[in-house]
Parts: structure tokens; C-alpha cells; sequence
């Protein structure tokens, strides 16, 4: 269903925050784990007076008929304690290939469980008129909290962290949530997404595949061919990062290396660059048409 495309895309919003420049456990910015899509324990959101969500829903409209079926993937990184810090495993949960007309049915829900995890996943398909269905997804934490305590962190090892969703249609095609065309605009706008932005993903000729990621994109998002590797950080600039890598001190490059197994492959990547490939990340253009007035 994900072919490398979507995967690096869906890579990048999977790590997006997970530790920031100059990925030192000791900075300010990563002594509090910093993600977007994180779903908590449901006590610990009451707790908190509701300002964090324990579920995440995507609405989204498919074009098709009975006999299109729709496959969803739920991603996920579950943090682990390691010594003084949090690390993320990454999770994932399928509810295989299903018949729209049997989603409407049954509307089947997926349970699922790691050490420490508990959740489920529900989806749902209302037809609209036509060949439109609405479908719903909703990605539940059921987890307890140890103790019943309201700590942060220790709330963090019982939580989904990073969630996003990808749907795939065969058979069948999605309505872009973004940009819907003019018969569909009213159907979109009634779809309600929690925590949640659907953007189709994939080829550009095709609609068969939606990313609902718990940061905006656009339709079709691509990762820059000149980039060296996820840097955990989308809206920044691969060169300056990496420049700025470079420059860390030898004791700053040592903590790094002796901290989260990921950032030690960024440093050890960005210190294995050759200076053409700087050359690539100063700049690139792309698009550039004609312009018909001008000649």
C-alpha cells in the first residue's frame, strides 16, 4: 500500500520534533519531548483540564462503489524509557482491505496492544448520494496511567506519540480536502477532523492515497530530492542544519553520540558529507514555465 514516496513522507511526519538542532538530550528545547499527534491516556486529559486529546479523528470523502475496498494504516512511536531519557519504537495497526459497502455495515473496529499500550482504531462510511461516501477514522488511546499519576512524562510512556493515518482506495478515488472540486465543496466542509489534516499523497496522477497527518500539508507533499536524510525537523532549511552540525564542539558531538540512537545518525551522516552535496543544498530550481505574455 505505501509505496517510497508516501513512506518518506509519512517518515518525516512520524519524526517531525523528535529531537531538534543540535539534538543534544541536554538542550533546553529536548529536555521536554516536543511531537505533534500525541494522543495521551484519557484520565490524563480530563486531569488537564482537556487541553490535550486522547482521540484523533479523519473525515475524508471516497468516490466509488460497493465494490471498492479501502485499506487504513494508524503509525505511531511509543516511547520507551532509556537511562535518563525517552526513546520512540515505532508502532503500527491495519484494518485490512475492507469492502465500503461491509464498512457501512459492521463499521469494524481494531484493538490493539503493546507493553504499556492500549488502544483502538474504528472506522466508519456513510454514503453521501452517488458514488461519494464519507468515511471517519478514529484513533483511540485507552490506556491507563501507573498510579493514576498526572506527571507528564510518565503519562508520555502510555501515550501515542506521532500518530497519523494512511488510507488506500482501490477500486475507487478520494476527494482532495484541500482543494475539492466545486460539487463537493459543501461535503468536504462538513467533515470534521480532530487533531487530524487529509492530504492526498502518492503519484500525482492518482487519488488512491490519503496521508491525515496531525500537521498541515499540501496535496501531494514531496521531500526534497537533494536532502541527506530526515533531520526531525520539516521547516527548516537541510543546509543550515547541517552547517550548523558541523560546528558543534567535540564535547557537544560526544553527548550526541551517547544520546539517542537517531541523532548519532544524523551527526555521523552530516560529518560524512562530501562538499558537492553542499553545493546541492544551497539551492535548486524547479517549476519554471514559460510565461506566455512575455513573449
Amino acid at each position: 500500500m505505501i509505496d517510497d514516496a508516501v513512506e518518506k513522507i509519512a517518515n518525516a511526519v512520524l519524526y517531525e520534533g523528535y529531537m531538534l538542532y543540535p539534538y543534544r538530550p541536554s538542550a533546553v528545547k529536548n529536555r521536554q519531548r516536543f511531537n505533534f499527534g500525541v494522543l495521551y491516556p484519557r484520565e490524563y486529559c480530563e486531569a488537564q483540564t482537556g487541553a490535550d486529546n486522547w482521540q484523533m479523528q479523519t473525515e475524508c470523502l471516497v468516490l466509488g462503489s460497493g465494490a471498492t475496498s479501502l485499506e487504513v494504516r494508524v503509525r505511531f512511536l511509543q516511547m520507551v524509557a532509556e537511562a535518563d531519557a525517552q526513546e520512540g519504537v515505532e508502532r503500527a495497526v491495519s484494518i485490512p482491505a475492507t469492502l465500503l459497502s461491509s464498512i457501512e455495515m459492521r463499521s469494524p473496529r481494531q484493538s490493539f496492544r503493546f507493553a504499556g499500550i492500549d488502544g483502538e482504531l474504528e472506522l466508519r462510511s456513510q454514503p453521501l448520494g452517488g458514488e461519494c461516501s464519507k468515511i471517519t477514522l478514529v484513533v483511540r488511546n485507552l490506556a491507563g496511567l501507573v498510579d493514576g499519576s498526572g506527571n507528564r512524562e510518565a503519562a508520555l510512556l502510555r501515550s501515542l506519540v506521532s500518530v497519523h493515518s494512511i488510507l488506500h482506495v482501490v477500486g475507487g478515488e478520494f476527494v482532495s480536502s484541500t482543494d475539492p472540486p466545486e460539487e463537493f465543496r459543501a461535503a468536504v466542509a462538513e467533515c470534521r477532523n480532530l487533531g487530524s489534516w487529509p492530504v492526498l499523497v502518492g503519484d500525482e496522477d492518482k487519488r488512491d492515497t490519503v496521508l491525515s497527518a496531525p500537521i498541515i500539508l499540501y496535496d501531494y507533499p514531496q521531500i526534497a530530492p537533494e536532502s541527506a536524510g530526515d533531520l526531525f525537523d520539516g521547516t527548516e532549511i537541510d543546509e543550515i542544519l547541517a552547517l550548523r552540525i558541523l560546528t558543534l564542539t567535540d564535547a557537544e558531538k560526544l553527548e550526541v553520540r551517547n544520546g539517542d540512537n537517531r541523532a548519532r545518525q544524523i551527526l555521523e551522516r552530516t560529518e560524512m558529507l562530501p562538499p558537492e552535496h553542499f553545493q546541492k543544498l544551497h539551492g535548486a530550481l524547479r517549476g519554471l514555465r514559460p510565461n506566455p505574455e512575455a513573449q
